[in-house]
């Protein structure tokens, strides 16, 4: 007989298994029994099961929910239920990758409501978060827990942060049939993995508009999640369920200031990487120029240095100029602004009078903000990060992005903010990078996604 139990977000296995270490069980001298990650817990008991092992199952905690009703009139779109299909003959394991606006979130209801067991639904902001509860809450007409923005309530329906899951899956990782991670592109980093790692959930299902990481840990989803099981692009879907859109790139030029301050920057950061060999191309190349960067007078020199140069270049005054021109070319649409930074968010705030948010901004006054620009008192609202992903926006028909990171996603999730479907809706996003800059390379990067077609201004 063979007995498995639940224990601080482990699998616990007490009798003979001669394949136990398939699945990664390891003896543990302390309580004299063998001990394996929670996440194998559906891959065992198949196992068990087809080879006939008598086995006694302590593991599993979570609810059949058999009178769990899906209340939405929404018939699901032919992608939809393309996806919900794609996802179950997967043996109900896997990715699902739909652009920012498409209704990731009604397939998750779908699978939900198709597998029925208690489900915890991992997002990686407080705000995503929020609005989960709203939306499973009208979904399925019961309560839904929380865990996370000072809320530890735990349900057949539960909503968490990625770091809240990260703290409370070893108490709770046995509660759940099914785990969907939201903007699954952050479960692989660090701890949130162990969150995944943890939880014994024999369901998964990773939501995600880009799942593609720079530095390939995506590739560490099929372990954690499952396998991509359906993916549809901006492209497939604009026009009908996205918004239609163009893309421009506006060039503009540093002053002659500007280009010798940025020029000698580079210099001291260029010469510093080049001394130590430094290839910063790699996936640890910036973490190797910051430990040599703190060992120095001028590593520490290169590094203010590369910080200066990336100030110049993102807060260019050409581009102060480039954003006039386009409050000014779309004088009734609703703008979004995008920068990399804060300061450049509040100086365009300050400059331009309109109403900004970054991570600084308090809870309520983001409310509020996003309330005003929806019912149209605010016509343009400028971000640095915060509001590149999760954050429903339809009114939104025009974004300039005037600085960011080289990420392909960013620029996606950026993008993604304009396109939610509206009436009559042609949505436009403008790109400024500043000439002769490392942006230049960046934008080629960004644009490397089938979502951009390129027109200069």
């Amino acid at each position: 007989m063979v007995t498995l139990s639940f224990h601080r977000g482990t699998l616990l296995l007490e009798g003979v298994l001669e394949t136990s270490s398939h699945f990664g069980f390891v003896w543990d001298d302390r309580i004299r029994k063998e001990r394996a990650e929670g996440l194998w817990y559906r891959d065992v008991l198949q196992h068990l099961h087809d080879n006939g092992v008598e086995y006694r199952d302590e593991v599993q905690n979570y609810q059949r929910l058999e009178n769990l009703t899906h209340l939405s009139e929404k018939t699901p779109r032919d992608y939809q239920q393309e996806a919900l299909e794609a996802w179950e003959g997967a043996k109900r394991r896997g990715l699902v990758v739909l652009p920012t606006g498409s209704g990731k979130t009604f397939v998750a209801e779908l699978c939900i409501a198709a597998c029925k067991r208690s489900t915890l639904v991992v997002a990686p902001t407080i705000d995503l978060v929020n609005q989960w509860h709203r939306i499973l809450t009208e979904a399925f007409g019961q309560p839904v827990g929380m865990l996370g923005g000072g809320q530890h309530d735990v349900q057949a329906l539960t909503v968490s942060t990625y770091d809240s899951a990260y703290l409370h899956m070893d108490r709770y990782g046995d509660r759940f049939g099914l785990v969907i991670f939201d903007e699954v592109h952050h479960l692989p980093s660090g701890a949130y993995a162990q969150a995944a790692e943890m939880c014994t959930a024999p369901f998964r299902l990773g939501l995600s508009a880009t799942p593609e990481r720079p530095d390939d840990l995506h590739q560490d989803l099929t372990y954690l999640v499952g396998p991509e099981v359906y993916r549809r692009g901006i492209r497939e879907l604009r026009g009908g369920v996205l918004a239609d859109y163009e893309t421009h790139r506006m060039e503009v030029y540093l002053t002659t200031e500007e280009a010798q301050r940025y020029t000698a920057a580079r210099s001291v950061y260029s010469h510093f990487i080049g001394s130590r060999r430094i290839y910063m191309g790699g996936a640890n190349g910036w973490g190797r120029f910051l430990r040599e960067a703190a060992r120095s007078k001028a590593g520490r020199a290169a590094l203010k240095a590369h910080q200066e140069s990336r100030r110049i270049m993102h807060q260019a005054s050409a581009k102060m100029d480039a954003l006039e021109e386009v409050l000014e070319r779309h004088p009734d649409s609703r703008i979004l602004v995008f920068t990399n930074d804060n300061a450049t968010v509040y100086q365009i705030s300050k400059d331009f009078l309109i109403p900004c948010i970054t991570h600084q901004t308090d809870a309520k006054e983001r409310r509020a903000t996003l309330e005003a620009f929806g019912e149209g008192r605010y016509r343009v609202i400028a971000t640095s990060r915060v509001l590149n992903e999760g954050v429903d926006m339809p009114d939104a028909d025009v974004g300039v992005v005037l600085s960011g990171t080289s990420t392909v996603r960013e620029h996606v999730q950026r993008l993604g903010r304009i396109l939610r479907p509206k009436p009559g809706k042609q949505a436009t996003l403008y790109e400024v990078i500043a000439s002769g800059t490392k942006e230049q390379d960046h934008s080629e990067k960004r644009r490397e996604h089938e979502a951009y077609e390129e027109e200069e201004c």
